[in-house]
């Protein structure tokens, strides 16, 4: 994508035409927001493939390995896609979510909650239309789009108790986030991103497990993992040479570690999403 944002919406015939061409799993150079309205999508991601009715939330970030057809339901579909680069809008809490929550696509409730995020959907494609769009105020409205998104989020997967830990804990783990990006292909435990984070590796844990019910070290090997499950799926390298691109230093392993986790061997994952992908 060579713009820093982009929006535009999917409807029946469109998605009738997606469905029709090739579309095979790819990854993005840029953040992607659907917001399904009417219809439905069908949704390879987190290498399983679910079914989301509308009214849904999708959201993909940059280089996960995805596919989406959108569908049509009671013959219609009216799907909102934004499309962004990190850097038009940096600052996203739902990102966070997304990369290791497996709950990309949420299913929400109709009505007046999610009645707002179609008009502001409508505002920010009516000033993308303008002659000379003004991004500051696009950048807004996708700020409050993704503050009211994240407040769905809450409401339906956590409890709302103690907001200011809560907010504290979100900037930490955010943090450790952003560090492990740049760092999960190295060789590097706990006590690496704890001291980055200036606080103990005993706190780092805590956090982790307050939001994801993760260990640092299970959020570190999921990481990789992920990583590893996109590379066997979208090139051709060899196990071998996975392996060493994330840091493991035997093959043996990587193989151990892939499959105690995967529940089967590299090879095996990497024919099965193979076959899955041919059907």
């Amino acid at each position: 994508m060579d713009s820093l944002f982009q929006i535009f919406k999917v409807d029946t015939a469109e998605a009738e035409n997606i469905l029709n061409a090739p579309n095979e799993p790819h990854k993005h150079d840029y953040e992607e927001l659907m917001i399904g309205a009417k219809g439905a999508i069908e949704h390879f991601i987190d290498f399983n493939s679910v079914t989301t009715l509308a009214p849904f939330i999708s959201f993909v970030t940059k280089g996960k390995v995805h596919r989406v057809f959108p569908k049509v339901n009671n013959k219609e579909c009216d799907i909102w896609v934004l499309r962004f680069k990190s850097e038009f809008i940096p600052e996203t809490t739902f990102q966070l979510y997304s990369l290791y929550h497996n709950q990309a696509n949420l299913k929400l409730q109709e009505g007046r909650c999610f009645q707002r995020l179609i008009t502001l959907c409508e505002l920010i494609f009516d000033e993308q239309q303008q002659k000379t769009p003004n991004y500051a105020i696009i950048k807004q409205l996708l700020s409050s789009l993704f503050t009211m998104i994240e407040g769905e989020r809450v409401k339906l997967y956590s409890s709302q108790d103690d907001n200011n830990l809560h907010k504290t804990q979100h900037i930490s783990f955010k943090n450790f986030l952003s560090i492990l990006e740049e760092n999960y292909h190295r060789p590097l435990g706990v006590e690496f991103y704890a001291e980055k984070l200036f606080m103990s590796s005993r706190n780092l844990n805590l956090i982790c497990q307050n939001i994801l019910e993760q260990s640092v070290s299970e959020i570190i090997e999921t990481r990789k993992l992920t990583e590893a499950k996109n590379l066997l799926i979208s090139t051709n390298k060899t196990i071998s040479e996975i392996a060493y691109e994330l840091g493991y230093n035997e093959n043996s392993y990587f193989s151990n570690v892939f499959k105690k986790k995967a529940g089967q061997s590299p090879s095996e994952f990497r024919e099965d999403m193979k076959n899955l992908l041919i059907s």
